[in-house]
């Protein structure tokens, strides 16, 4: 049986260079994505995809605030990729969803990495699907585990 502390002894080297990883995973999959929109745009679209939201709710999914939630909203329905609309049922609260070009740029540009991917992977996409679900799979683990802790 092993005590805690050789289990996080364990955990500690396993996890060493788990979140420069993450990082350079996700910046390197922004990159590759062209989206054509900052990083943090890009979240909110990204929220945005299931659906309209209230600008208060966009807070939790994207990790910004509220006044810079707001801020990019604006910034994006200039860009004619949200269109934001006051609550029928609460005039002081405004929903934002995304417009058909909303909803465009990150389904095209989840194409550009997906055919990154296969040529980083190699061309067959049945060898190179497991790889990814695998990776996918292990990161929302830990998302799952470790949100479930937070208070």
């Amino acid at each position: 049986m092993h005590s805690r502390a050789q289990d996080a002894e364990r955990i500690t080297r396993a996890s060493r260079d788990l979140l420069s990883g993450i990082g350079r995973l996700g910046r390197t999959l922004y990159r590759l994505g062209e989206f054509g929109v900052p990083h943090s745009h890009v979240n909110v679209l990204t929220a945005l995809e299931s659906g309209p939201h209230r600008v208060g709710d966009l807070t939790l999914p994207t990790g910004l605030t509220q006044p810079r939630v707001t801020v990019l909203l604006q910034e994006l329905e200039e860009r004619g990729l949200v269109e934001r609309r006051r609550c029928t049922d609460d005039r002081r609260a405004t929903h934002a969803r995304l417009t058909s070009q909303g909803r465009e740029l990150p389904r095209q540009a989840r194409r550009r990495i997906a055919a990154a991917l296969l040529d980083a992977l190699g061309p067959d996409a049945e060898a190179a699907e497991p790889a990814v679900a695998a990776a996918r799979e292990t990161v929302l683990t830990l998302l799952n585990a470790l949100e479930s802790e937070a208070p």
